[in-house]
This record gives structure tokens, C-alpha cells and sequence, in this order.
């Protein structure tokens, strides 16, 4: 079964959370027991450091989960653009990462993440505006058909 999501900016949001915090977190551990393994690494610096990434990324993808049910609630024009405003910010950095920071696999998967799932959630969000607080539908045009 495939999932097919038409406005449902929170759950895709919900997921966006959840796999980019937990490579993050992957990214975060194996990027710090590196650095303590190493021989002239300062383990305590670099766990306290990472942890503050760690947090800073998960309240921003909070904020950016927050957004986007609060778009699929309340169906707010505002509320959907300032969701695309964030997520455009969210792909300008991944894809950033992804063309300066190629030094793990990781890391190209947490760019590759950010890039994808924020041109996703700023898909649903879009058509959320198109359809204007009402229902989204596929637009279907009619054809008519001569009676012979």
C-alpha cells in the first residue's frame, strides 16, 4: 500500500521529524565516540557540543512538525506559507550539506532527508493553499462528448 498523502502536512512533518532526529542522533553518537577513539580529541567538548546540535536541530524540526499540524488543522493560508518558508530553509541546507559536507554516508543520508522531505511537506502545505481552506482534490477536467 502506498502512501498517498494529499494535505496531510502534519503527518508527513511527523515523519520528517522522526527519521531526520534519529540520523541526526546516529550522526551525532558515531561522530562522537570517533573523536574520543581518536588519540588527540577532547571527548568531553566534542559530546557537549554535538549534544547542543543534537538539541538545536530537534527543536527546529519540533517547531517545523508544531507547523505543520497546525497547517492540516487549521487549514490557515498564513500558517502554510510561513511551513513552506521554513521548510525552503530546511532544503537550502541540506542541499548545502550535501554539496560541501560529503564526509560520511550519514551525512549525504541526513542531506538527502532535509532535501526530500522538506520539498514534500512543502508540496502538501502548496496544495493546501490552492485549495483555498476547502477540500483538496485532484482537478479533473471534463470532456464532452459529441452525441452522434
Amino acid at each position: 500500500m502506498a502512501l498517498k498523502l494529499k494535505y496531510e502536512t502534519g503527518v508527513a512533518a511527523t515523519i520528517q521529524f522522526i527519521s531526520l532526529t534519529l540520523l541526526n542522533l546516529i550522526n551525532g553518537v558515531s561522530g562522537s565516540l570517533n573523536q574520543c577513539f581518536s588519540t588527540n580529541g577532547s571527548c568531553v567538548s566534542t559530546i557537549a557540543l554535538d549534544t547542543g546540535y543534537f538539541l538545536a536541530i530537534t527543536i527546529w524540526f519540533g517547531f517545523l512538525w508544531l507547523a505543520g499540524f497546525a497547517t492540516q488543522d487549521r487549514r490557515s493560508r498564513r500558517i502554510a506559507q510561513m511551513l513552506i518558508l521554513a521548510e525552503g530553509l530546511v532544503f537550502l541546507v541540506g542541499l548545502y550539506d550535501f554539496t560541501k559536507h560529503r564526509q560520511s554516508i550519514i551525512g549525504t543520508l541526513i542531506s538527502l532527508g532535509e532535501i526530500i522531505t522538506s520539498l514534500w511537506v512543502s508540496y502538501l502545505a502548496f496544495r493546501l493553499i490552492l485549495a483555498r481552506g476547502g477540500r483538496v482534490r485532484k482537478v479533473r477536467v471534463r470532456r464532452t462528448h459529441p452525441d452522434a
